[in-house]
């Protein structure tokens, strides 16, 4: 499978292109500025991205959303929790005040353990509420995507229109530490000592995925 980590935008959001190496379907999470880059790489590779998945509905991960959707035909993919969300009044106010481009609607909402197709790859994806409540991860031949719910040596911050450390605990305890510990993490920014890691190292060295504070 072919794995393209890109640092975009203002807020420096770990966006990701996945393609299947033989067929060229593929599958772009989290457009998050810096479109022509996005493109750039989809042209050179001679792909055909599918789907267009948001790892969770705050606008600096979403906000290239319309361009990639306008260039490429590709679906928008959310968790339908998250889709509600934005229907808020006061959550759209507070996601309107960051000044990002507004994601149109998804085309399809998602529930967890729902699966996607590329070309010769299959993705699941893993309800992880908690940084919000429609927060996912893309688990895909033994790799996760884990947007803001997990970084490097941290977790998604709480502190913001649906956030709630509980259910955020509670996904990372029941969702991801149960993966192989060998499962290699993609997370949403470049908060840590690297750029990707393992949930077997996460669960011995994050504080919030059991290691020691």
């Amino acid at each position: 499978m072919i794995i393209k980590q890109l640092e975009l935008g203002t807020d420096k959001v770990f966006c990701y292109i996945l393609a299947c190496e033989a067929t060229g379907r593929a599958v772009v999470i989290d457009p998050c500025g810096d479109e022509n880059k996005i493109l750039g790489i989809i042209e050179e590779l001679h792909l055909e991205p599918l789907f267009i998945i948001n790892t969770h509905c705050h606008p600096d991960h979403t906000c290239s959303n319309e361009v990639i959707k306008n260039a490429t035909g590709a679906s928008i993919i959310r968790h339908k929790a998250d889709e509600l969300l934005l229907q808020d009044p006061e959550a759209a106010e507070y996601f309107n005040r960051q000044g990002f481009s507004p994601s149109p609607p998804a085309d399809k909402v998602v529930k967890d353990g729902d699966r996607f197709e590329f070309g010769n790859y299959s993705l699941k994806i893993i309800h992880t509420p908690g940084h919000s409540p429609g927060s996912i991860c893309v688990y895909v031949d033994n790799n996760l995507f884990t947007g803001d719910s997990l970084f490097v040596g941290a977790a998604g911050r709480v502190d913001v229109p649906g956030g709630d450390f509980t259910t955020l605990m509670e996904s990372l305890t029941d969702k991801i530490a149960v993966l192989p510990d060998e499962t290699i993490i993609w997370p949403g920014h470049d908060y840590g000592d690297t750029r990707t890691t393992t949930v077997g190292r996460e669960k011995k060295e994050n504080p919030y995925l059991g290691g020691e504070w």
